[in-house]
């Protein structure tokens, strides 16, 4: 064989060699992409505003009493959330904005939101509130109460492990909200003011 055969014959061998390779490949694609290929739900299972289901549980929340001398509890169902933080985060974001039932009155500035909550190591809540929550308040030693206590009270009555919280206002300290409640430090559950 003269070289200049034997050079045609090896390069008909390396095109035979590349297209088999070239048509392998792409049978392999073929088939993988029919074996992956995603099995197209029934109609009747999707729905484009099908949201899932967010887990609830029932809390205690407080309000105001008609006469605005103690606190009475409602259930509200919130969200369950994952750790403690979450799920105080919630209770206070349920007890802001809570529509409590007639005749009871939200003790709660309208306005007011939740800015940060965080817990310490010592299981006291830190719960920063806006502005709102001072700069709407009607003012008075019960009324003030009654805004502390139901915040206080509600994520104590709920989360046990939670011995006390600390009420800041934009992410600050302060001695009081209205002039008469003590802010300074982290308060304990007040039974005294839930009216039976």
């Amino acid at each position: 064989m003269t070289p200049r055969r034997l050079l045609v014959a090896l390069a008909i061998v390396i095109v035979a060699v590349g297209l088999g390779w070239a048509m392998m490949t792409a049978l392999a694609r073929i088939l993988r992409n029919t074996e992956t290929a995603p099995v197209a739900a029934p109609a009747s299972q999707t729905t484009p505003d099908a949201v899932p289901a967010v887990p609830r549980i029932k809390a205690t929340l407080f309000f105001a009493s008609e006469d605005g001398r103690g606190l009475l509890t409602a259930e509200h169902e919130i969200p369950l959330a994952v750790g403690t933080v979450a799920q105080a985060r919630a209770l206070v974001e349920a007890q802001l904005a809570a529509t409590p039932p007639a005749p009871l009155v939200s003790a709660i500035p309208a306005g007011t939101s939740l800015r940060g909550l965080y817990v310490s190591e010592r299981n006291e809540a830190f719960v920063d509130l806006d502005g709102a929550v001072r700069d709407k308040h009607p003012g008075g030693s019960m009324n003030e109460l009654l805004t502390v206590f139901a915040i206080v009270n509600a994520i104590t009555t709920n989360l046990p492990d939670v011995q006390s919280v600390q009420l800041l206002i934009e992410g600050r300290e302060v001695d009081t909200l209205a002039g008469h409640v003590d802010l300074r430090r982290p308060l304990r559950k007040n039974e005294s003011l839930i009216t039976p």
